[in-house]
């Protein structure tokens, strides 16, 4: 089975990495997965086929798109990926298309989805792979009606990464009802943790018996400077009473200035890089992370049971809604602005330090990537997918 898999991301880098690890599940089949944003460096197993289209941004409202190349035209931009994509169903001529958020956001990306969806329909098996939270938008009924139209307009199935107990798709969306295509919650989506590789990092790192390490990170990073700058003040001030460790990861998309700014504070034990490969293990590893509260990052923290501050952003509801749910499940605190002078910081990191690791499974559903491969799998024509 040939499935295209498209992925826009405009901001961050948690929908690329959902998307990822949704295709990595998918190890029987041909994936092509469709990457519309700023480039970042991936690890890609064999049956994944990556294809960047040309590089289109939007702005920090969300309104108004960008190029991603200096000296061209959103214009001609948008014609050469239209063109790219039609390209792209001729020659792999799959079986299955998966939209990730789109009708539900993305909308200035219509411009190449609606003529897509409207070529391919009846042909090919549309999909929309949506996440747990969806935003507030400023006519909310307007927006509802648009979606649902979408749904039952281009698509087959529409599969929700969440666990229903938790964050059913109706709590940030009212007309669930009149969705008439199957809808499938297929859990969350977290890669699998290992604890040995934790232990083997903590050995690598040359961390002494009983030394703390805190992880802190920000997601793709072009929100978390205001958290990370404190963070390194913060443990600065501990280290010489605690003797911690402090691995800070600003993500590929913070500003070169702000970057600059965070590694002239670095140190010999307070260490500042853009990325890892190796996240998964540095949260096995640690004794305490600190962070935004994005989608995959709190599923991380689920998989690990690891010791947790986090700062939702709380401009929109998502990160706020998805901390409350998940907080009884988790060792964590809850971070406010008031909370990220240094001085205020400090004794709370310092706190966090103390909580105890959730030991044992998780205790909500992580097998969000499975469960997906699993529907896509049982899915023959003419009848009706299921998890």
């Amino acid at each position: 089975m040939t499935i295209v898999w498209y992925c826009q991301y405009v901001w961050g880098m948690g929908h690329l990495f959902r998307s990822l690890e949704l295709a990595r599940a998918l190890s029987g089949h041909r994936v092509v997965l469709v990457a519309g944003g700023q480039e970042v460096a991936l690890d890609l197993p064999g049956h994944v086929e990556l294809v960047r289209l040309p590089a289109l941004f939007m702005d920090e409202r969300f309104t108004t798109l960008i190029p991603g190349v200096a000296g061209r035209s959103v214009e001609a931009i948008q014609r050469e990926r239209r063109e790219a994509l039609a390209a792209l169903f001729e020659r792999a001529r799959p079986e299955i298309f998966i939209v990730e958020l789109y009708p539900f956001g993305r909308t200035a990306f219509g411009f190449e989805l609606e003529p897509l969806l409207a070529a391919t329909r009846g042909r090919v098996r549309t999909v929309c792979s949506l996440r747990d939270v969806l935003v507030e938008k400023r006519d909310p009924r307007a927006y509802e009606a648009r979606v649902v139209d979408a749904l039952n307009r281009w698509f087959d199935l529409l599969l929700i990464h969440s666990d229903e107990r938790l964050l059913p798709l109706d709590d940030t969306f009212s007309r669930v009802g009149d969705i008439r295509v199957p809808k499938v919650y297929t859990g969350f989506v977290a890669p699998r943790p290992d604890p040995e590789k934790g232990r083997e990092l903590r050995r690598d790192l040359g961390l002494a018996p009983g030394q703390k390490l805190v992880v802190a990170s920000s997601g793709g990073g072009r929100a978390g400077y205001r958290l990370l700058k404190p963070v390194l003040a913060a443990c600065r001030r501990l280290q010489g009473r605690r003797g911690l460790r402090l691995a800070l990861f600003t993500g590929p998309f913070m500003a070169e200035a702000e970057f600059d700014d965070l590694q002239a504070e670095a140190g010999e034990d307070l260490v500042v890089q853009r990325f890892t490969p190796r996240f998964l293990d540095y949260l096995s590893a640690a004794d305490l992370s600190i962070s935004l509260a994005g989608y995959n990052t709190c599923m991380n923290l689920l998989a690990t049971g690891v010791p947790a501050l986090v700062l939702p952003y709380a401009r929109q509801r998502e990160q706020p809604l998805r901390v409350e749910r998940l907080k009884p499940y988790l060792p964590l605190t809850v971070l406010s602005e008031e909370d990220l002078a240094p001085e205020r910081l400090a004794p709370v990191i310092e706190s966090g330090l103390q909580l105890k690791p959730r030991l044992g499974p998780p205790p909500v559903n992580l097998a969000g990537a499975a469960r997906t491969a699993r529907c896509l799998e049982n899915w023959p024509d003419g009848c009706p997918p299921s998890a």
